[in-house]
């Protein structure tokens, strides 16, 4: 009697198993087709002066600092990067390792793999076609999060959105992008993502160098949980040239960014950048 228990719970425990593994195939297969879905035909265009010559002085700073005149235009941009992560500002860091694609087509995948040993996680976050989700594994098996709803889709815009400074020319202007100079070292840009308004703030040098970035960003970290826009921006420790392109390489970002509340969930260092 009691081996035929044993051998129910066994038997159970493996169907359970099986069951996971399938719903992880199932978005890992998922994940690849966004990823591929985001791979869009460059233009065959070269960055130029002209196209920034009339924007305020020192947002041509920015973009002559970011992209070397006679680049291609970059339809998306895959990174690879390791760092840090944690969920609150009294968590411990958990180790990251992490690949992402950022398009001009309105999306991007992150696939990451944080912790270790028996506290591993990985998992994805992703926006496309005005859907966002992140869904996170336990061993890559146990769920710990699944979230897909509209107050995710509008969050994650907002990411995608800080996230462009990793691609410069989907900050162009023929993008649909605003742009005025608050100040000699302050630059802001104004658009709109499916509906989702965006008041990008970045602070650069005298040089056009980008020291730190932020806008108000749909999240829920609130005492009360509630979804309100929320400061979100982070700084940058250091940058570097790919195939033409100047961007952050090293950076921390956060919410409640300019305040007292601000703390920093993310550190990460660029290890490559192919931008396509």
């Amino acid at each position: 009697m009691m081996m035929n228990i044993l051998l129910a719970i066994v038997g159970m425990a493996i169907a359970l198993l099986l069951l996971l593994l399938l719903i992880r195939l199932r978005y890992d297969r998922l994940i690849k087709e966004i990823w591929r879905s985001l791979k869009s035909s460059p233009s065959g265009d070269v960055f130029t002066i002209d196209m920034v010559a009339n924007l305020d002085e020192p947002v041509q700073r920015y973009f002559l600092h970011a992209i070397e005149p006679g680049t291609p235009l970059a339809s998306y941009v895959e990174l690879e990067m390791n760092g840090s992560f944690r969920l609150k500002p009294d968590s411990d860091w958990l180790m990251m390792q992490a690949s992402q694609i950022i398009s001009t087509s309105g999306g991007f995948v992150w696939k990451a793999k944080m912790g270790k040993s028996l506290m591993q996680f990985s998992g994805a976050d992703y926006y496309a076609q005005n859907k966002g989700r992140v869904r996170f594994s336990l061993w890559g098996l146990i769920p710990v999060v699944d979230a897909q709803n509209e107050d995710i889709a509008r969050s994650s815009v907002g990411r995608l959105c800080i996230e462009y400074v990793w691609l410069p020319s989907a900050l162009l202007p023929q993008n649909g992008i605003a742009w005025r100079a608050i100040s000699n070292s302050t630059i802001q840009a104004n658009f709109k993502i499916d509906g989702e308004p965006i008041t990008l703030n970045l602070t650069i040098d005298r040089d056009g160098k980008l020291l730190s970035l932020s806008l108000p960003r749909w999240a829920d970290d609130t005492e009360d949980k509630n979804w309100q826009y929320i400061p979100f921006g982070g700084k940058i420790q250091a940058e570097q040239t790919f195939d033409g392109y100047t961007v952050p390489c090293e950076l921390n970002a956060g919410y409640w960014f300019g305040t007292d509340r601000y703390w920093t969930f993310f550190q990460a260092t660029i290890i490559e950048a192919y931008v396509v």
